[in-house]
């Protein structure tokens, strides 16, 4: 358990820092984000379609080649290639004639080209034709919406790439376009990729209708013991459609039920910060605190629930907390930590302006930081060290 949760929880440090921190530079259910082939197309200065001509294994002290033919340029510096030009880089590649590579190469003293990319002319045209990234994001993404899932591998991936690496504010901008029947059965399928399972549950979320929160709650229910990637995407978008209605049943089947592996209800908790960060207007923000106080009980998640319960400004459990501290199952540093800092926020978080009456909740937070120095000096002392008001 305690592996699976660091897991887990590596895991989440990347979703964190991409999608709920600052302004939204990334899809928050994605994979970790890569250099599209558009932004590599951009970047180069020079990108041709190539066929293999022929190579040479490394022999002795003498290394490999092999040589292409350029058959179709994209574009490069003047006078520095031409359709029918041969190329001929280190290192053997295993290939047989006719196979076509895209190759991209930097204008230097030389052009120097990089390692070729294997291509088909399909998803060498996908490639050419795809918009500049100097567009706007959401008609790029009308363009790479045609290709989630294509049957070329190499194109399938890089648009899930672009959608991955899209500010969700871009990507809620298409709604409209989605395509809705696609995405009930990409859902559905077992064939489905795991790391694409999170966008997809998103974009229902976000075209769906009340048939669509159907499968996506028998989606959620599936009984399984191992981790679930994308698990969490198909919760944000569940509660996209449902809100609190369908946050009720999310409380029972994941908050509550100390029966569901940690990563199910982990995904759950990433979900209430999806709708805490990106929409605060369709669940009540109180309400959200309700189901992330839940997590109060489960000590293997409660530094990172006091974390977000600080951060929500939620200072009705200063006393549960108080109790907690210590207690058999909460007497580890991390959750220590945690509580002290919540206290900490707890009396910084007050109003503006003169002459202003001190809050209960941070008469409170003093109360208690007094508490813990004479309690725990070094455990505060600690906590103090490293702590920032974000």
């Amino acid at each position: 358990m305690r592996i699976a949760r660091i897991a887990i929880v590596c895991v989440a440090v990347f979703t964190l820092l991409c999608g709920f921190s600052s302004a939204a530079v990334c899809c928050p259910f994605c994979s970790a984000p890569s250099l599209t082939l558009s932004e590599q197309l951009a970047q180069n200065d020079a990108v041709v379609l190539a066929q293999w001509v022929d190579g040479r294994k490394a022999e002795d002290n003498k290394p490999g080649t092999t040589t292409y033919e350029i058959v179709r340029i994209v574009k490069t510096p003047k006078g520095t290639a031409n359709k029918g030009d041969r190329i001929t880089l280190a290192r053997y590649r295993v290939g047989e004639k006719g196979d076509l590579f895209m190759l991209t190469g930097s204008q230097g003293t030389l052009l120097e080209w990089s390692s070729p990319l294997q291509v088909s002319e399909t998803s060498f045209n996908y490639v050419a034709q795809a918009p500049s990234p100097e567009l706007p994001t959401e008609k790029r993404l009308a363009y790479f919406l045609k290709f989630l899932e294509f049957p070329d591998p190499l194109v399938a991936n890089d648009a899930y790439a672009e959608f991955a690496n899209a500010p969700y504010n871009r990507i809620t901008s298409i709604a409209k376009q989605l395509p809705r029947e696609r995405l009930r059965k990409w859902i559905a399928s077992s064939d489905t990729p795991a790391t694409r399972l999170g966008l997809y549950g998103l974009l229902l979320g976000l075209c769906g209708e009340e048939e669509d929160a159907q499968l996506m709650k028998q989606k959620i229910a599936e009984s399984n013991d191992e981790f679930r990637l994308g698990i969490d995407g198909v919760i944000s978008g569940y509660l996209l459609l449902t809100g609190e209605k369908g946050l009720e049943l999310i409380d029972r089947a994941k908050l509550q039920n100390e029966d569901v592996p940690f990563s199910e209800t982990y995904a759950a908790m990433q979900a209430l910060r999806f709708m805490w960060k990106f929409n605060p207007d369709r669940i009540e923000k109180e309400r959200l605190r309700q189901s992330m106080r839940i997590l109060l009980d489960r000590p293997k998640l409660a530094d990172l629930v006091i974390t977000d319960l600080a951060r929500w400004k939620d200072w009705s459990v200063q006393d549960k907390l108080m109790s907690l501290y210590g207690a058999e199952e909460y007497d580890v540093p991390s959750i220590k930590r945690a509580i002290v800092r919540y206290m900490l926020v707890s009396i910084k978080d007050l109003p503006q302006g003169e002459s202003v009456e001190i809050p209960e909740h941070v008469e409170n937070g003093r109360k208690h930081m007094l508490a813990l120095r004479q309690k725990d000096p070094k455990t505060v002392r600690e906590a103090e060290r490293f702590f920032f008001l974000r």
